[in-house]
Order: C-alpha cells, then sequence, then structure tokens
C-alpha cells in the first residue's frame, strides 16, 4: 500500500513556532488593550445548535455554514429508515416523492443538528441569554477562538480562521461606539499597522431604500452595496436588477453613493437629501454624534464616512464599522457594528448590544507582508548552554535555573553532541547568547559567553552576565 501524501483541508493551515509567536503577538496585543477598556473574557463551544446559527446571517452566510453529522456511522445505521420518512414528509408537502430539494432539505435536517460556530457574535448572544442571571450589565466581554465558513479559499480568505471579539450588550449609548473606534485605533498603532476605519449607519441604508421608493429592499439593497469594491459599480447595479429592484430606483441610488466631501459634508449633503426620511435622518444624527466625540478625542487612524459601507449582515441595525489596511490590498482586517435585539430569538428582547471582530489572520497577512513583526519577539530562547557531558550538566542546571527564575529563557542542549551541530541550533534558533562551560572554566567558576549577534567571546563571572542580562 503506497504511502499517504500528508495535507490539510483546503483553507486551513498549519502553523510553524515562528508563525505561532508571530500570531501570539497578535493576539496578547490586541488582548492588552481589550483589558484596558475593561472588557472580561469568555468562550463558547466550537459547534453550536444549527438552530442558534441558522437565520442569523442571511441566505448566503447560512450557506457557509459548515455542519456537522451527528455521528459517523449514523447514516450507515439509519440510512434507510430516514430517507423512507424524508420521502412520506416530502409527499405529504408537494404531493409528489420526486421533489429532489425537499428530500435534501429534509435529509440534511434528519442527520444533522449542529454546526461549527460562523462567528462569535450569535454564539455570545446565546451565552447572554443563557447566563442571564451570572453577568452583569452592560456586559463587556472580549472572545479569542476560531471560526469556520464553507467559503472558496483564496487569498485572505479562508475556512479557518481566528476572530478576536469584544462587544457591550445592554447598552444604547453611543459612547460605546467611541470606545469601540478608540480601541481599534490603539491596536492598529500598536501593531504598527497603517489602517482607515469606515463608518456607516444601517439606518441611513433604511432612508436611502426609502428615498428612492424601495423600503422593501433593504436586505437587497445592502447586499448588492456591500460588494461595491469587489464588482464595481455596473456589477452592483446589475445585482440590484436580478433583485428586482427598479431601474428608476437604481438610478436614484448614483448621487448618493458618489457623494465627496469630509465627513461633515457628506452628512450636511445626506441632512438635505433624507429629510423625507425619519429613520434616515435617525442615522445621520447618531453618525454626526459619534463624529463629534472626536473633535476633542484625538485618534491617530484615519475615520471616514463610507456610505457604500453595509455588511451585509441581517443583524446590524445601527452603526457599521469596517477598517482597511491602507498599504496591503487585502479584504477588512476588522469589522463589527450595533444590533439592537440579537438576543431577541433567544427570548430575551430589546437589549441593544455593539461590537468589532479583529480578523487575527488577515492582521497576520498583512503584518507579514509589510515585514513590521517586532524581530525581538521570534527569539524563545535567550541563553543557550552548551552540553559537554555529564559533569558540565550537572554544573550547568542550577545556573539555568536561576536564569529561567528571572523570567530569562534558557536552555542546555540535549545531548553532548559535537560543537558544531550544537552551535547550528543556536544559529536556527535565533539565540542570542551562547555560555560554554567547560574544565576549566568550572576550576575558576567562570562562563564563556559568545554573543550570536556581534560573533564576540568573554570569560566572565557568571553573576556579571546575570546582570547584564537583566538589564
Amino acid at each position: 500500500m503506497a504511502a499517504q501524501k500528508p495535507s490539510v483541508p483546503k483553507g486551513t493551515r498549519d502553523f510553524s513556532p515562528v508563525e505561532m509567536v508571530k500570531r501570539n503577538f497578535i493576539f496578547d496585543t490586541i488582548k492588552d488593550v481589550f483589558k484596558r477598556y475593561g472588557f472580561l473574557p469568555i468562550e463558547t463551544p466550537s459547534m453550536e445548535n444549527l438552530s442558534t446559527l441558522l437565520g442569523k446571517y442571511g441566505d448566503e452566510g447560512d450557506k457557509l455554514i459548515f455542519r456537522i453529522l451527528d455521528s459517523g456511522d449514523f447514516i450507515k445505521e439509519k440510512g434507510e429508515i430516514l430517507i423512507n420518512r424524508v420521502l412520506e414528509k416530502s409527499s405529504s408537502v408537494s404531493g409528489s416523492s420526486s421533489c429532489s430539494g425537499d428530500i435534501s432539505d429534509g435529509l440534511r435536517s434528519e442527520i444533522s443538528e449542529k454546526g461549527l460556530r460562523y462567528d462569535l457574535t450569535v454564539p455570545f448572544a446565546r451565552f447572554v441569554v443563557q447566563h442571564l442571571n451570572e453577568i452583569t450589565f452592560p456586559f463587556k466581554r472580549y472572545q479569542i477562538q476560531p471560526v469556520w465558513r464553507a467559503d472558496r479559499p483564496q487569498k485572505g480568505r479562508y475556512r479557518e480562521f481566528y476572530q478576536c471579539d469584544v462587544d457591550v450588550i445592554g447598552s444604547n449609548s453611543l459612547l460605546n461606539e467611541v470606545e469601540l473606534i478608540q480601541i481599534i485605533d490603539d491596536v492598529f498603532q500598536k501593531l504598527n499597522i497603517n489602517a482607515v476605519i469606515k463608518l456607516n449607519n444601517r439606518k441611513i441604508l433604511a432612508g436611502i431604500a426609502e428615498i428612492i421608493g424601495e423600503p422593501d429592499k433593504i436586505m437587497d439593497i445592502t447586499i448588492a452595496i456591500d460588494k461595491l469594491e469587489k464588482i464595481g459599480k455596473k456589477g452592483v447595479y446589475d445585482e440590484l436588477l436580478g433583485r428586482g429592484v427598479d431601474s428608476g430606483s437604481v438610478s436614484l441610488l448614483n448621487p448618493i453613493l458618489e457623494l465627496r466631501g469630509d465627513n461633515f459634508a457628506k452628512l450636511s449633503s445626506l441632512k438635505e437629501i433624507l429629510k423625507g426620511s425619519e429613520i434616515g435622518l435617525k442615522g445621520v444624527i447618531e453618525v454626526e454624534t459619534v463624529l463629534n466625540y472626536f473633535n476633542t478625542l484625538t485618534l491617530k487612524t484615519e475615520l471616514e464616512l463610507d456610505l457604500t459601507l453595509a455588511r451585509g449582515l441581517n443583524y446590524y441595525t445601527g452603526a457599521i464599522i469596517e477598517v482597511k489596511a491602507q498599504d496591503v490590498e487585502i479584504g477588512s482586517i476588522c469589522g463589527g457594528g450595533r444590533y439592537d435585539d440579537l438576543t431577541g430569538v433567544f427570548g430575551l428582547k430589546d437589549v441593544s448590544g455593539v461590537g468589532v471582530s479583529f480578523g487575527a489572520d488577515r492582521i497576520y497577512d498583512v503584518m507579514q507582508q509589510l515585514d513590521i513583526f517586532p524581530k525581538e519577539i521570534i527569539t524563545s530562547t535567550k541563553v543557550l548552554f552548551v552540553n559537554f557531558g555529564e559533569k558540565e550538566e550537572l554544573y550547568c542546571l542550577p545556573l539555568i535555573k536561576i536564569l529561567r527564575d528571572r523570567d530569562i529563557s534558557a536552555e542546555i542542549y540535549p545531548d553532548s553532541s559535537k560543537m558544531k551541530k550544537q552551535m547550528t541550533y543556536a544559529d536556527n534558533k535565533n539565540i542570542p547568547y551562547v555560555i560554554l562551560v567547560g574544565e576549566d572554566e568550572m576550576q575558576k567558576k567562570l562562563i564563556t559567553v559568545k554573543n550570536m549577534i556581534s560573533g564576540t567571546q568573554e570569560t566572565v563571572l557568571f553573576e556579571d552576565f546575570l546582570k547584564m542580562i537583566s538589564q
């Protein structure tokens, strides 16, 4: 039997130690900012009941949920029974047992009750309702875990990827939007990523749909507008027409999407355009309120009102936020918004929340492409002790413990191999200091330190080396 070629599923990746060090730098940076703003961590299971997930992401999102078979032998054991049961159901509904769509949908629901989580927001809403008596409102949580989407893998788009979510639920205050924008600014400044924060409001989009005479087509309009960068203006218009939006309404949309000027100039124009829409004007006032806070708060990241920003998810009701890297062509690296009743589907009505999600995998790709990871984070071990034999091991082990007790990472090569092999090991791991302790050093109670960066070598007291490396 031929040996199997090892591989991972498309859209997933292995991560080497160097890659993991870089990824952890991103996670730790984001986590530190979250904690500074008073957010606490939670975790939820990798899988959720399909009843929790379906219907929360729109038709397109539902198609991207990975479903989990109830068990590996489920179909083998009960397949014939299930098919007969589904055939009976479809016959009673359609009067014909040849309705393949009914059979497919029915069979799917019979063999799969769970799915891998699509994002962290819907599980968070489920968590809030399920643990209602254990949490304090407003509830400020962060969550850093992987999510899965049955999407077509391509550059910057994976089937398994991490999200770093931060949300406030149980408060209508626009101060929460202001804090989230500050968090975004802090994170990308610390990661040294030149970004732009794009801001819009779902109420403005609803107002636009109302003004152009298509209030019932708000979802079709937002889904199409959200694809503007990918398919261009003509592509958006063609999709709108294909979704049943009147051609006259589509033409009315054009001047709105082409508004120019700074943020407040756009708002001024919108007030005039949307004067006949109560919900649209409410959205304008909300955006204006958020922007006014930044007249006194300094942002280092550009903040732009973008009326083409739609984010085609069903649950956004107010602010919509998206972040793009300025120096790399890639999709959004952070996004989110306000959702007024996400917990309502789980029985807790009228509880507003707002949050954003940082895409750690895309952030990694941006930093890797720009080569902006700090060089020092790649070094895991600071000091390597060369292994000359059993006596030298016994002499060095207490010294290694002293270093580790000072939070200085140190190790000894596990075998008394040739010097070249041990030095190559140090080189490959980017270890800056190699310590050699032989018979002569042990007698004089000294150590020989080789600086692997400069190539210099000196024999010193261990205490002097300890002071130097501690500083």
